[in-house]
């Protein structure tokens, strides 16, 4: 993971959500609503003074979450520097001490001011009861960001450890293969034995190199043609790649090592069992603000019912789609009776 310091950085940032965030605070207002229903439940029940206890509850909790909400969003950086262990403590602490100026400025308010929102409770009772609650409350929030954090930084390592296996993995027969096929062309045709030796060295280091989590449409391309110049060499004319990528913005960017290995699967899975060969399709175009990466190919009867050799980088993909975008990414899976095609579909609004 020291080679990869945005990784690291995503690590400590997961500790704590954006609460800047709209969808964060309605989260968190909806949260405190059950929490104040849940109160005044345990208080009164479902007794005629109910909705009184939940409108007090309510509007306390409220101001409380929403002040707390802002408070992060504001000191979220600070707190994200601390560390987990010190942004668990200093969190913490923050929240109990905005609770408790809360609970001061409503006793005081209610107090003088108070009508029907009147605190049955004396003020060091009342400041006690809410010093407890709010312990209780926040403990158990600051424990889940911790645990939810712990759970993203996992995904993100698997996630990691997966890239960095797939960069690595060059399949043993195709290795074996090319240098096969390059020392056969070292006594037929030396200087295209030499190009096919540049060719694969360049496969290797793109493969091998730690790289970002994003690369631009244009490098992926690249590293697929040199795939297939490679693969050429053995497969001839059976292997035919039509590209039809030339709408696509050479910015746009994908998560890295994302087109070769499609490719990859497209040539192994369905052209070198067809003895004919075939024509994979590599396209795409911009639905929007979204890019579609559509890779298809010829599949005999037999192979398709042995097709289960796709299911590891597809899942890989996915997954890798899945952190990068959430739900804004899919990955779609159109096997028919002599084609397989993959599809990907993410946002293309994000520079490499």
């Amino acid at each position: 993971m020291a080679a990869n310091p945005d990784v690291a950085d995503r690590d400590s940032q997961a500790y704590l959500p954006d609460f800047c965030a709209a969808r964060t605070s309605f989260f968190a207002v909806l949260l405190a609503e059950l929490v104040a229903i849940a109160i005044s439940l345990a208080s009164e029940g479902f007794g005629d003074t109910f909705l009184v206890e939940l409108s007090k509850t309510s509007l306390f909790l409220l101001w409380y979450v929403l002040l707390a909400a802002a408070l992060l969003c504001r000191l979220r950086g600070w707190l994200e520097r601390l560390g987990q262990r010190r942004a668990f403590v200093a969190g913490f602490v923050l929240l109990q001490s905005l609770s408790i100026v809360l609970a001061e400025a409503s006793f005081l308010l209610t107090s003088r001011f108070g009508v029907s929102l009147v605190i049955s409770h004396s003020h060091l009772n009342f400041l006690l009861s809410i010093f407890v609650i709010s312990a209780i409350i926040n403990s158990l929030t600051m424990r889940y960001l911790y645990v939810s954090s712990e759970w993203r930084r996992s995904i993100l390592l698997e996630a990691q450890a997966r890239i960095s296996a797939l960069q690595a993995l060059i399949r043993p027969h195709f290795l074996f293969n090319s240098m096969n096929t390059i020392a056969a062309l070292t006594r037929s045709d030396p200087a295209r034995a030499e190009e096919a030796v540049e060719d694969l060295a360049d496969l290797l280091r793109a493969n091998l190199r730690a790289s970002s989590d994003r690369a631009s449409i244009a490098s992926e391309i690249e590293i697929a043609q040199l795939y297939e110049r490679i693969e050429k060499l053995r497969l001839g004319d059976r292997l035919r790649v039509d590209w039809q990528l030339t709408d696509l913005p050479a910015s746009a960017a994908v998560p890295g090592l994302t087109l070769q290995p499609l490719l990859e699967n497209a040539i192994y899975h369905g052209i070198e069992g067809l003895p004919d060969g075939g024509t994979v399709t590599v396209a795409g175009r911009m639905d929007g603000p979204y890019l579609e990466l559509r890779i298809s190919n010829p599949m005999s009867s037999e192979q398709i019912q042995r097709s289960d050799g796709h299911g590891m980088a597809l899942a890989n993909i996915q997954q890798r789609l899945e952190l990068a975008y959430g739900s804004r990414a899919s990955v779609t899976v159109d096997q028919q009776a002599d084609n397989f095609s993959v599809c990907l579909r993410f946002p293309a609004n994000e520079s490499a």
